[in-house]
């Protein structure tokens, strides 16, 4: 399993601080919508979840991150969707 060290996820949060500052993440987060228990959530509500986590590597890109709830994203915490599927999750 891959480790990112310390500098590398900190790069990777000042990243995620400014797309969360973007335009593009506003609007995805207008829907309201939590990318993983699909239920409809107040947007200021919303948190930024990296699908591949950056403790184990993923990146801030658009294509690595979704709006969603803070319950779903607390109990992912560092595991990969299918991993944290397999938990029981919905």
């Amino acid at each position: 399993m891959y480790i990112a060290e310390e500098e590398e996820i900190r790069k990777e949060k000042a990243k995620a601080r400014r797309l969360r500052a973007s335009q593009w993440w506003k609007r995805r987060c207008a829907k309201g919508i939590c990318h993983y228990c699909k239920r409809q959530v107040p947007p200021t509500e919303l948190t930024m979840d990296h699908i591949v986590p950056l403790s184990r590597g993923g990146k801030t890109t658009r294509g690595n991150v979704v709006p969603c709830c803070k319950e779903c994203n607390s109990r992912k915490k560092g595991s990969l969707p299918m991993e944290w599927r397999s938990d029981g999750a919905s």
